[in-house]
């Protein structure tokens, strides 16, 4: 499949944009990570089957919905992704990342809107000190993610160059990674910046951290089956995913509606690029 026209979905404050794959009568809509934007779906909208369309979301603050303004907290993600499903029929929400939690807050604020959720490498609540600060912890997870964020590049090449560098990303290049990084280098004066607000990134992740205990209630509320890919490595490439194996293990013991399988040989960033991990998730998201 190639990607469509991109689409306008109208929002509180504006519109949203979004990108699409196929026209097949059957509807995902995708949610990307919390600093990404709607081509990291590009590996997975090109795979989806004939019947089925792909449209991925640029969410608020980020991609080419960086001027739809605050607030940037989770309810207003949430009510973004459903007016994005209500506009397109949708019968599946995935997310990665940031958006596995937004996609849980769509079940949690507008229950039964989708028949199931995808979630890759997130959506349940991470194990954080109490003392904790948000900012330190999220500039120590995110890394040079979050730096780039700060920066304005020679060009464009300069920026893809980044992406390359990075040690989850540059290993496993892929064309759908480079299109990825492209659609995300923003033209500014002096050069190239990331098209993800900063302040937008901030909030969500201080939420992550610090809303817990809401992410846990409204993951034991789900009144849809949601099927969760973890993964064996990290934001880094380092051992173990976003989610620590005891909290996965947890949820899924307490909630019968969760579906868990961990796709090997896949970091944070790989699950949705890996041919084989796109393969599990076209799986998850097609299979009834």
């Amino acid at each position: 499949m190639t990607a469509l026209e991109p689409l306008e979905v109208a929002v509180e404050g504006g519109s949203l944009r979004a990108l699409r794959w196929g026209s097949g009568a059957q509807v995902c809509v995708a949610l990307h990570g919390i600093t990404a934007n709607a081509a990291s779906w590009t590996a997975v909208g090109e795979r989806l089957p004939q019947d089925w369309s792909l449209v991925a979301v640029d969410m608020r603050g980020r991609g080419h919905s960086r001027e739809l303004g605050a607030p940037y907290d989770a309810e207003r993600l949430a009510a973004d992704a459903a007016a994005v499903v209500r506009a397109t029929g949708a019968r599946v929400l995935a997310g990665h990342s940031l958006g596995a939690y937004v996609a849980v807050g769509v079940e949690r604020d507008f229950p039964g809107l989708v028949e199931r959720l995808v979630l890759l490498d997130g959506g349940l609540a991470l194990p954080v000190p109490p003392d904790v600060d948000p900012d330190a912890a999220l500039a120590a997870t995110l890394g040079p993610a979050l730096d780039r964020l700060s920066h304005v590049f020679a060009d464009e090449e300069s920026y893809v160059d980044t992406f390359r560098a990075h040690p989850a990303l540059g290993p496993y290049w892929t064309e759908a990674i480079e299109a990825y990084a492209r659609y995300d280098a923003l033209p500014t004066d002096g050069g190239v910046r990331a098209r993800a607000v900063l302040e937008a990134v901030r909030v969500s992740g201080r939420e992550l951290l610090t809303r817990g205990a809401e992410i846990d209630a409204a993951v034991h509320g789900l009144t849809v089956p949601a099927r969760l890919l973890c993964v064996e490595r990290g934001l880094q490439d380092q051992p173990g995913g976003l989610l620590p194996v005891d909290v996965v293990e947890a949820a899924a013991a307490a909630q019968p509606m969760l579906e868990v399988s961990t796709v090997p040989d896949t970091n944070h960033y790989t699950i949705a690029f890996a041919p084989h991990a796109v393969d599990a998730v076209v799986d998850a998201i097609t299979r009834d």
